[in-house]
């Protein structure tokens, strides 16, 4: 009746990822159902093969990801994370499926090569996949300013940087992220791009602090993950958690900004692209 589709090894986070593991649980269980008409188990069965097939066929038609890309992508999914911070070598609980990852690693790139970008600025960096890709996109005298809160991811990436000719262009600056920016702001930095996966909570803030305090040069751009976090944006509020309902404030203040124009766009988790419009 159904077809095998491969699964990914780390757990579902995206809208479309959840939406094709609930379908294969209905699927599982349809031969249970004799009383079910079989043109309602073969829907169910074609909606599945949408979702599970989406994702993987997106992966095999995106540029293959450089073998420092991979390298680090294949760590960071064998790193036993859990086991780190119960042994308190990081400052939170994190997990493999916080990688940017190959397709949105390729987007920014690309986002990169067609801004001409030279000034990137990353707000969370994890291991540092989503900061080498894009270094990857920069010309030789471009610079990438990497913000991260945990030491011992911060000397991870740095030593995924190190086996690349392009980690030189990238200077990670560790500390909270707001703090970070304040510093950035104060020694008169600016930037062209901005790529934003921290602290959800923290959303609005950086944000705000971005363009209050000129962080982005006019018409910059800001590219900012999880945006749709896991379809709970659009959910109904009670199955919220705090850091969705997060998320959904924070799109509505962008979306309510004067300063900018956006675009939300459902690659993997949802990314969503800022203009920062002219002055």
């Amino acid at each position: 009746m159904t077809n095998v589709v491969e699964k990914p090894t780390a757990r579902p986070v995206t809208p479309v990822g959840i939406l094709a593991q609930q379908l294969e649980s209905i699927v599982k269980k349809l031969d249970q159902l004799p009383d079910l008409p079989a043109d309602v188990k073969e829907n169910l069965n074609q909606a599945w093969l949408l979702a599970a097939g989406l994702d993987p066929y997106l992966e095999e038609y995106t540029t293959d990801e450089s073998p420092a890309l991979a390298a680090l992508a294949q760590k960071t999914a064998h790193e036993a994370w859990t086991q780190r911070f119960s042994e308190g070598a990081t400052v939170r609980q994190l997990e493999q499926e916080m990688l940017s990852g190959h397709v949105e690693g390729q987007t920014l790139k690309m986002f990169l090569h067609m801004t001409k970008a030279k000034r990137v600025l990353e707000i969370g960096m994890f291991t540092g996949y989503s900061a080498l890709a894009m270094a990857e996109a920069l010309p030789s005298d471009g610079e990438l300013v990497a913000c991260e809160v945990d030491p011992y991811t911060a000397e991870f990436a740095q030593a995924a940087f190190s086996q690349s000719s392009h980690g030189r262009k990238i200077r990670v600056e560790l500390g909270a992220a707001l703090e970070t920016l304040d510093k950035l702001a104060a020694a008169g930095e600016t930037f062209d791009f901005v790529f934003i996966d921290a602290d959800k909570r923290e959303y609005v803030e950086y944000f705000h602090t971005l363009l209050d305090k000129n962080l982005l040069v006019p018409e910059g751009f800001i590219c900012v993950d999880n945006t749709l976090l896991q379809g709970q944006v659009y959910l109904p509020a009670k199955e919220q958690t705090p850091n969705g309902a997060a998320i959904a404030e924070f799109n509505r203040i962008v979306a309510a900004d004067s300063r900018v124009e956006q675009v939300l766009l459902p690659l993997r988790d949802g990314l969503t692209i800022i203009r920062r419009l002219p002055t």
